[in-house]
């Protein structure tokens, strides 16, 4: 009898994620990575969707006790597979960034992939199968050309020292072509998408009310129900915040320790915050431990006259992770989640075909070098507590 599977409290084995294609130890493509137990995928569920509950809430929603709860989440995020941090508060956060498409020479993906995810305004970076397309996401009001990929691999040549006596950037000359979408409008977000291991009661007992004003986490400083006031975060607020970046399950005891104030202090800051909807969490997680395979990125041309429409109706979507309005060839960028390439096939014939979209770009993701501003972890065994590994 095998147990550890009979005993929650210590869970299975974490289980071994496929490295990078064409090393050792990674299946062949179609092979089907290991994924997390039930309840290891429930409580993921309960993170994405309240990412700083206590483990006592989730244990009283789960119908589990609070000590399997905590082993499981320190083991979960111990091991490195699961961080919550926090995210921009507003549904609109990502009008107006960037989604670069940028084709290299084969064998040059990884090291501009790399130099990309080097940047704090650049959250997502994925090298897209077959190695020849770099996808990312880039941040912030652009107005001038100084954000293009050669700028921004000059700019790591230069930090190490290694521009070439031609004075052409390192790394340029593996660049074949980019393709520049600004986003006009955001449909859906990663941050909002949950892989549905819990039912509707379970997660609406998890969720927190929504923050005032539209609805979305978007609320003015100063505004109704805003209380941080007129000019925005304070220095202690954006130290808070830029702490729960990196861990948003941070506990109030650390965070006072890590910013040198009262507890008290920090608890009062945390609930104004939350109040102003600035504690909005994400929770970063391979989707193939959740038994989604195939991460996706559909480029789709719409008729102007129902880009609205179709924008909504793929947001509602369970498996799509992501729906932006763009510039540029394709009008429409959806991010979704497949169990499988069968199931990626069935969604583009059986949801996008009902919704009139004219033309479907698909581009599957081979590698996720950055997501939500966290650099994925390299495949490889860690030393997790107890028995568990990963």
């Amino acid at each position: 009898m095998d147990v550890t599977a009979a005993d929650p409290d210590t869970g299975p084995d974490l289980p071994d994620l496929p490295g990078t294609p064409g090393t050792p130890g990674t299946p062949d493509l179609g092979g089907t990575p290991g994924t997390l137990d039930t309840l290891d995928r429930r409580l993921v569920c309960a993170l994405q969707v309240n990412g700083r509950a206590g483990a006592g809430r989730i244990a009283e929603v789960l119908g589990i006790s609070p000590r399997t709860v905590t082993r499981r989440l320190t083991r979960l995020q111990g091991t490195g597979l699961v961080r919550v941090v926090r995210t921009p508060a507003t549904g609109d956060a990502g009008v107006g960034a960037l989604l670069l498409r940028i084709r290299v020479l084969s064998g040059s993906a990884g090291g501009v992939a790399e130099a990309f995810a080097e940047r704090p305004d650049v959250p997502s970076v994925d090298v897209m199968l077959g190695g020849r397309e770099v996808g990312a996401v880039m941040l912030g009001a652009v107005t001038s050309g100084t954000v293009l990929p050669g700028a921004v691999l000059g700019a790591a040549g230069d930090r190490d020292g290694d521009r070439p006596p031609s004075g052409e950037p390192p790394g340029t000359a593996a660049l074949t072509g980019t393709t520049v979408h600004a986003v006009l409008h955001a449909f859906a977000d990663a941050g909002r998408w949950r892989s549905g291991d819990l039912d509707e009661a379970e997660a609406a007992a998890l969720a927190d009310p929504p923050p005032p004003g539209d609805g979305r986490g978007s609320v003015p400083p100063g505004g109704p129900g805003g209380p941080v006031g007129a000019g925005g975060p304070d220095e202690l607020d954006r130290g808070l915040l830029a702490r729960l970046g990196e861990d948003a399950r941070q506990s109030h005891a650390m965070l006072a320790a890590a910013v040198g104030t009262p507890e008290s202090t920090v608890r009062r800051r945390l609930h104004r915050l939350d109040e102003a909807g600035l504690l909005r969490t994400r929770v970063t997680v391979d989707p193939r431990l959740l038994g989604l395979a195939v991460d996706a990125r559909l480029w789709l041309d719409v008729p102007p006259g129902r880009l609205a429409a179709v924008g909504a109706a793929l947001a509602r979507h369970p498996r799509v992770h992501g729906v932006f309005a763009t510039s540029g060839p394709a009008n429409l960028m959806a991010a979704v989640y497949c169990p499988d390439h069968g199931g990626l096939y069935r969604f583009v014939t059986g949801t996008l075909g009902p919704l009139g979209v004219d033309r479907a770009e698909t581009a599957i993701v081979g590698r996720t070098v950055k997501r939500a501003g966290v650099p994925r972890r390299a495949p490889g065994p860690v030393a997790g507590p107890g028995t568990d590994r990963v």
